[in-house]
């Protein structure tokens, strides 16, 4: 017979899945670490255990005492599925912004949940931090598992997240894209690569999206603790500076809008199936990022933290995204999906080796201003404009013989079918057309009038 002795045998081993739709013409590869496959949803199973696990070979606790912690629910999450398999009571403190599915998955494990107000500093004594360090003060044989200054927590990624990314990707990581919470994922994992790389004489970047309004991206680029204010991403950020974060291995932090992180998340499951919480939104963005910036051949790793079903309430919920404000009537406006479908019609490609001559006499006969070109893989990654047609011919720079990849500029402007048409709009700010771009492959060029066209029509 084949069977494990608990449920925390299957935590950690997530896997790596490429990014498909989402993907763009001359991106670097992305995958996705899939940490809300842990059993108890979130990358923070595997600390709460190995934090558990330490504490018990330390002898710092028994069976039958009490864990106590501050979370936003991911590492209460874990530790409450290692205490109900090892028999330990928990009590947890929660910001009130966290969601009610977080709250009611802690009290379905059986933990005590106290929810306090976000908006105290974390050293004002109602706030969530202190509140639970005085609940362990307090209570008979508790033990504080203080995840914000336990080294215990980045030991847990340097000794499982770091090795199983590293191997399943055969040392060939070139960028590990990862929020900064407690800062225990991105200290233990980005050592562990840093360290691995530097032994067979190659590089990993790190690059941490973060909130805006955490404190990390002002302590990284400018080396001092601004007064930090409230964002709705949970999970990731902080208003104040932990114990367990090493930020001498971060090589970047970039500030990510709630709004941006929220999109993201929700596009994440509409064109990628994988359902994912805000803070894989946030990291999202910056991991496309990354990887428009390293382009072909480099290899990109993102952490997915947790899933999206503890979120229904909030970033999946039309209704609390419009009365947050992310999503207003210009998102209303339809999509980029719709417009092609209003507009129909197939896109025509120029080959690489095509002459300048042929792309400008089949522009000419359907009445085309641009056409996109293909590379010699056959990916949509240049597109020819009849100015680059006019000036290198008026200049004598190319002949019409010429391939026309002489002339072909970088495919710029690029949308996504679920995009709204805001975002087409801003496109049209730098772009003469929007280029509709799905799984690596063009599916329509969008021109001014085509968009006027299809606003008019749903007027």
């Amino acid at each position: 017979m084949k069977y494990l002795d608990s449920i925390l045998e299957t935590v950690g081993h997530t896997p790596l899945v490429r990014l498909n739709r989402m993907a763009e013409p001359g991106m670097a590869t992305v995958l996705l670490k899939m940490e809300q496959l842990n059993p108890g949803g979130s990358v923070k199973d595997r600390m709460a255990l190995h934090i558990v696990r330490r504490a018990e070979e330390r002898g710092l606790i028994k069976p039958g005492w009490t864990l106590v912690e501050s979370t936003s629910g991911n590492t209460g999450l874990g530790l409450a599925m290692a205490a109900a398999v090892k028999g330990y009571r928990c009590v947890f403190t929660i910001p009130d912004k966290m969601s009610k599915e977080k709250i009611d998955m802690l009290k379905a494990f059986g933990a005590e949940v106290l929810v306090t107000r976000t908006d105290l500093p974390h050293d004002h004594p109602e706030s969530y931090v202190e509140i639970a360090k005085r609940l362990a003060r307090e209570t008979p044989n508790a033990f504080y598992t203080d995840q914000y200054y336990n080294m215990d927590n980045p030991e847990a990624h340097y000794l499982t997240t770091g090795p199983e990314i590293w191997d399943d990707t055969d040392g060939k990581i070139d960028c590990l894209v990862v929020g900064i919470g407690t800062g225990g994922t991105v200290s233990g994992v980005a050592r562990y690569l840093k360290e691995k790389a530097s032994e067979t004489g190659r590089t990993v970047r790190v690059v941490c999206p973060d909130p805006m309004g955490s404190i990390y991206e002002d302590v990284f680029h400018r080396r001092a603790v601004c007064a930090p204010s409230v964002y709705m991403v949970e999970g990731i950020g902080h208003d104040f500076m932990v114990g367990t974060l090493d930020m001498s291995v971060v090589d970047d932090v970039r500030p990510v809008s709630d709004r941006d992180s929220f999109l993201m998340a929700r596009r994440l499951v509409r064109e990628e199936g994988i359902f994912a919480g805000g803070s894989a939104g946030t990291a999202m963005v910056g991991a496309l990022q990354v990887a428009r910036e390293l382009g072909p051949g480099k290899l990109v790793v993102v952490i997915v933290p947790d899933g999206g079903n503890r979120y229904i309430s909030k970033c999946f919920d039309d209704e609390w995204m419009k009365d947050m404000g992310y999503l207003g009537i210009e998102d209303r406006l339809g999509t980029v999906r719709e417009l092609l479908q209003f507009k129909g019609g197939d896109v025509v490609y120029a080959e690489p080796d095509e002459s300048l001559g042929s792309v400008a006499h089949r522009m000419n006969e359907l009445g085309y201003s641009q056409m996109p070109v293909r590379n010699t893989n056959g990916e949509p990654m240049f597109m020819i404009h009849e100015i680059d047609l006019l000036r290198t011919l008026a200049t004598g720079r190319c002949k019409q013989i010429d391939p026309v990849m002489r002339a072909a500029a970088r495919l710029n402007g690029v949308v996504r079918p679920d995009d709204p048409m805001s975002k087409v709009q801003h496109v049209f700010d730098d772009n003469n057309v929007a280029v509709v771009v799905d799984g690596g492959t063009v599916r329509g060029i969008i021109t001014k009038i085509d968009l006027i066209e299809f606003l008019a029509s749903r007027s």
